[in-house]
């Protein structure tokens, strides 16, 4: 599904260059459940940032479903990023004084489905994050953990490719983190790709792969041998 190779970024500031990615190479499958993990200034949400479709590399490929980042315009990059992929913030990103089903229902604006579809679409989403009943609430009126929970069915609502979770529990208090890593865990085990981004080792061992950077190059990269169930118990 991604092909990542000798990817390189580099940021000029006042003409001194500061190198965030090295050399980095790998490949994701389809199902798979990774994490990025690192130290601040270790590169990973440089990463994220280009297989998310929000930055260009310098140099290097960068294949997603086996199209590569430099055959597509900046419109077909939003149009890939838009319908293709799923993102979930540390901060949630919601609008504050909008009810949870208009929240979740954001990235279906552009699409060309009914009203009909949109709002089944919207339903099923809120369902699978467990806040059906919470649907007419205004975002600012939830619960942190809620709020994420509101993004992460957002993040799904157009059956993405890939689900990108940027330090989703880092905003919340270890029960809430349990949950949504939990629910991550099982969106993984229903199809979904997902790509973590963290710094907590605890987080990361709860991924079936983890891709550790520093310095922007990649020091390791292998499977978790001993998974952590978010339901076993989270934390900090």
């Amino acid at each position: 599904m991604i092909e990542v190779k000798n990817l390189r970024k580099e940021y000029c500031d006042d003409e001194m260059i500061t190198t965030a990615l090295n050399d980095v190479s790998f490949n994701i499958e389809k199902g798979e459940f990774v994490a990025i993990m690192g130290p601040s200034g270790s590169g990973k949400s440089t990463l994220m940032h280009i297989m998310g479709f929000l930055d260009r590399p310098n140099s290097g490929i960068f294949k997603f479903e086996g199209q590569s980042i430099e055959d597509l315009s900046d419109d077909q990059l939003a149009f890939v990023r838009n319908n293709k992929l799923g993102f979930i913030f540390q901060f949630f990103n919601l609008l504050p004084r909008t009810s949870v089903f208009d929240n979740v229902k954001l990235p279906l604006i552009y699409t060309h489905i009914t009203e009909e579809e949109k709002k089944e679409r919207v339903l099923k989403a809120i369902e699978s994050v467990g806040l059906s009943s919470r649907i007419k609430n205004l975002s600012n009126q939830l619960s942190g953990g809620e709020q994420q929970r509101v993004a992460i069915a957002r993040a799904i609502v157009n059956n993405p490719s890939v689900v990108f979770a940027d330090e989703p529990t880092g905003n919340l208090d270890s029960k809430s983190g349990q949950q949504i890593m939990e629910i991550l865990q099982d969106l993984n085990e229903q199809g979904h790709t997902i790509i973590l981004v963290t710094h907590e080792q605890y987080t990361a061992e709860m991924a079936k792969r983890i891709i550790r950077l520093k310095d922007g190059r990649i020091i390791e990269d292998s499977q978790v041998v001993n998974r952590k169930i978010a339901r076993e118990g989270f934390l900090k």
